[in-house]
């Protein structure tokens, strides 16, 4: 093999660990060689162990399936069910943190697993009783998995969708980008039926069926990308777009008698970025640390309830200048816990 060729193998494989099935030429114009090389690197694979099954005719391609036993990744038996047990339970539950890649990893891994594993991780993920938190929504990692795949391989999507008022409706899409706030999952899709782009929240979504039939991505409104472009980047600021202006926006103003560090460290970088601020004359209205705090100055378009609860978190005296709902609330908030730890025992 030439120096080239490891390299070439591995991009090969990462294109084939997407589920779907890739033409020779589409193959070789994307490595830039030829349909011979691309036949003699599928070979190469296969003497490797990884199960590449091909179609005849002129549609036909490559498509990476289960074989009887695991292609030699760097992964024994245990470390791989370790590794979809894991992936499954963080991105059912939109943990922070858990992105998009995670997602599009656990659809990678759950495409080579054996029929035997399979089992074993469907058997602990059934078996475990997650404690989760009471501001977000559960998904089925295969509701996830199947908009991923669909989405990465450019392929059309069929799907149930409850509307926030309990509509029932059938939708066709193009998937763009899955979006993950944190607490819950997006999709961002071209609806093919209305002609126009929309975001479907995950946890509404049911009875996901993926086509079979390809598309080319168009642009996004305001961007000039495309499949080619700003790919996540250009569905986040999309989803932003388009969230604002679905929800009423607090625009926070809030003080924390605590150096920015310390709050960014416990605050949600959807809520922004605190800057350095000591407080008025030098005294912190919080009454300790003087002049070592932050002020957070920023928009978001979450709940009142989730933002209080945040601030609480951060875990030190602060002050909320506005928005005067959000003070408000916290009035009323802070009166029942007060009522709360005073009540007879």
């Amino acid at each position: 093999m030439t120096d080239t060729t490891p390299a070439r193998l591995l991009k090969l494989l990462s294109l084939l660990q997407t589920p779907r099935e890739w033409p020779g030429g589409e193959l070789a114009e994307r490595l830039d060689v030829t349909p011979r090389t691309i036949r003699r690197d599928i070979d190469r694979l296969r003497e490797l162990g990884y199960p590449v099954e091909a179609s005849r005719g002129s549609a036909g391609g490559y498509r990476l399936v289960a074989g009887a036993a695991l292609p030699p990744l760097v992964l024994d038996d245990e470390e791989a069910v370790a590794i979809a047990v894991g992936l499954r339970a963080g991105a059912g539950h939109a943990i922070e943190g858990v992105d998009e890649a995670s997602v599009r990893a656990l659809a990678k891994l759950e495409q080579v697993l054996p029929a035997r594993l399979r089992h074993r991780v469907s058997s602990l993920q059934n078996a475990t009783v997650p404690l989760v938190r009471g501001d977000g929504s559960t998904i089925d990692p295969r509701t996830l998995t199947t908009l991923a795949s669909a989405a990465t391989g450019q392929e059309r999507l069929r799907f149930a969708y409850r509307s926030g008022d309990g509509t029932e409706t059938r939708r066709q899409v193009e998937p763009y980008r899955l979006v993950s706030t944190g607490r819950r999952w997006y999709l961002v899709a071209y609806d093919l039926l209305r002609e126009d782009w929309r975001t479907f929240r995950v946890d509404r979504v049911s009875e996901p069926f993926a086509t079979g039939a390809r598309f080319t991505p168009r642009p996004l409104p305001g961007e000039s990308g495309g499949a080619n472009g700003g790919g996540a980047e250009d569905a986040a600021r999309y989803f932003a777009r388009s969230m604002a202006g679905r929800q009423p926006e607090l625009r926070l103003d809030v003080w924390f008698a605590a150096p920015a560090e310390f709050v960014v460290a416990r605050l949600p970088p959807t809520l922004g970025v605190p800057e350095p601020e000591p407080g008025p004359d030098g005294e912190n209205p919080g009454g300790e640390n003087s002049g070592n705090g932050c002020r957070l100055r920023s928009s978001c378009t979450d709940s009142l309830e989730w933002v209080a609860l945040r601030l609480a978190l951060v875990d030190c005296e602060f002050t909320v200048q506005g928005p005067p709902e959000l003070v408000e609330h916290l009035e009323r908030l802070g009166a029942r816990l007060t009522r709360a730890a005073g009540a007879p025992r």
